[in-house]
């Protein structure tokens, strides 16, 4: 049989130019043009849980060019230069929109790693990507993370310096980036940059179903193209404010709101650590009127509000992750006077599926939008042709926003040979082309909008030795929209329960949000006859324990 022709990229390419969702620019010279138009307005207003007495920092778009020229020319100090990868375990931290500029100034790849990450997943990303600069805080949520990256440092021959925020010494972040006087300025022309548009900018490791996060790349123009699209959508403009309360090592926070934010010159308002009461405030006093998160963000909104927090001026949300219930909608429109808008994306394709504002009410609750300008969706059965309008198949994606490719993985081709990636995902689209995801074909458990490789922490539990089998399944939790459950099977004479998997857990240093919340103890799994564990199954008993 013939192999399937490759998929053209470069005609591809050339189409997205042609109809203008390609435009060329990279992140650099958007932050640069927005720098030049507003100096003396507030780019980032930065809040910490550590310091809630202290007012939040606050710094000009004037500040934090100058900011990121030193930074840059701080870091071609240290080696740094065009493709070399900078990784980033931080919280929503000013320091972190810093860095981030700093590499697009210099063409070096921003490598974004969530905080929850420990030992096991950090050593994993940072040898896979070749770090060659890894940036944290001093502590976090009480947990010492310099203590942590320069205790893996010596594992990991390419990672020159570790970089600390509020750290001490040679390698406090602030000594080593911001206090000498040089500076890189931005190029003349796109001739002169250090990158391309087309080029690498972002690395950032996705949740898989093998076991191993696979590192999803995308350019400049594919980033940028996600936050004009999104931008048309919302109807926003540089006169919006801005909050990245989501985790800024996520594409929602990263790209949907810090970049949105930064590339339009809004004032872009950090929140370190989701706390209800005092993010609803801080929406409040910064007048924030748009910002990007899951539905658990929005449930703690509406309950703070409830309880008699200041109602803020919020115009539009942004609400991905996972399906929103109707209630939750409701409650919205009830509590805050807010139309929600619900979105479909994942970080290999950023923004695909987002409701207008202007239908929010009738379409949100039931549908996870339509899709964007420069995306292409269809859903197809299993023989890769399209299903009639309304019946439930694999959805799959083509688009401005869609990634390069994986990292280092040629064997992996994302690419069907018209360019169309398969989510992963099930849905069925309407008459006016609105999409409702149905359920998922890969085996990821969705946890407050962060996915949970339920493969490797199965793999894990099936090491321990009082176990003989486990499954992982989610259940409905109207909070975080799924918890965990491990069904277990445990060896004769042996005890296991939530205790020995919390305690194991922390032993393997694996990160807490990715612990099951319950253990089932069963004699033996459902199979089929091939001996594949009937998972549907074990979901179906799992929604005795849901909060809904």
């Amino acid at each position: 049989m013939a192999a399937e022709p490759a998929f053209d990229r470069k005609a591809y390419e050339d189409h997205l130019r042609a109809q203008g969702w390609w435009i060329d620019r990279t992140t650099d010279a958007l932050f640069t043009e927005a720098a030049a138009r507003f100096p003396g307005r507030d780019a980032i207003v930065a809040y910490r849980a550590d310091r809630k007495n202290a007012p939040p920092v606050r710094i000009t778009y004037a500040e934090l060019a100058t900011m990121a020229a030193r930074a840059a020319a701080a870091l071609r100090r240290l080696g740094v230069g065009p493709r070399d990868v900078v990784s980033l375990q931080l919280p929503n931290w000013w320091q972190f929109v810093v860095a981030v500029l700093a590499c697009g100034r210099l063409g070096a790849v921003v490598n974004p790693l969530m905080p929850i990450f420990r030992e096991r997943e950090l050593a994993y990303m940072l040898r896979f990507c070749q770090a060659k600069v890894l940036v944290v805080p001093k502590r976090f949520r009480g947990f010492d993370h310099e203590a942590m990256a320069l205790g893996l440092q010596d594992q990991l021959p390419d990672l020159k310096h570790v970089l600390v925020v509020d750290g001490h010494g040679a390698n406090d972040f602030e000594h080593c980036l911001l206090e000498a006087q040089d500076t890189v300025a931005p190029p003349t022309s796109a001739a002169q940059a250090p990158a391309r548009a087309d080029e690498l900018a972002v690395l950032m490791f996705t949740s898989g179903t093998t076991g191993e996060p696979k590192g999803v790349m995308h350019s400049h123009n594919s980033l940028v193209a996600c936050t004009r699209s999104m931008g048309a959508r919302f109807g926003l403009t540089d006169r919006d404010v801005v909050m990245a309360c989501s985790p800024v090592g996520h594409m929602n926070g990263y790209a949907a709101t810090m970049l949105q934010g930064l590339m339009l010159g809004c004032t872009v308002v950090f929140q370190d650590i989701w706390e209800p009461r005092t993010g609803v405030e801080i929406l409040a006093a910064e007048r924030v009127t748009h910002t990007a998160a899951a539905t658990p963000f929005l449930n703690d909104i509406c309950d703070a509000v409830a309880a008699g927090a200041l109602r803020p001026v919020l115009k539009t949300f942004l609400c991905g992750g996972a399906s929103i219930p109707p209630v939750t909608v409701e409650r919205a429109i009830a509590t805050l006077g807010l139309r929600i808008s619900s979105l479909w994306g994942m970080t290999e394709s950023l923004g695909g599926t987002l409701t207008e504002p202007s239908r929010a009410h009738e379409k949100s609750a039931s549908t996870d939008g339509r899709p964007l300008e420069g995306v292409d969706i269809r859903i197809v059965d299993d023989k890769g042709q399209p299903v009639k309008t309304g019946e439930v198949g694999h959805l799959q994606v083509r688009s401005a926003q869609t990634f390069m490719g994986y990292y280092k993985r040629p064997d992996l081709q994302p690419f069907d040979a018209q360019g169309w990636f398969d989510s992963g995902d099930l849905a069925r689209m309407d008459a006016q082309g609105y999409i409702r995801i149905t359920g998922r074909t890969k085996d990821v458990l969705v946890r407050g909008g962060e996915n949970v490789p339920v493969v490797e922490i199965e793999n894990l539990l099936w090491k321990h030795p009082a176990l003989s089998g486990a499954a992982i399944v989610g259940y409905p939790d109207r909070r975080l929209g799924e918890r965990g459950c491990a069904f277990v099977t445990v060896r004769p004479g042996m005890h296991f329960d939530l205790a020995a998997l919390q305690a194991y857990m922390a032993e393997c240093k694996v990160a807490k949000q990715y612990w099951p919340e319950r253990v089932e103890v069963v004699d033996t799994f459902p199979c089929t006859p091939s001996g594949k564990v009937q998972k549907f199954v074990l979901r179906e008993r799992a929604k005795a324990f849901a909060d809904t």
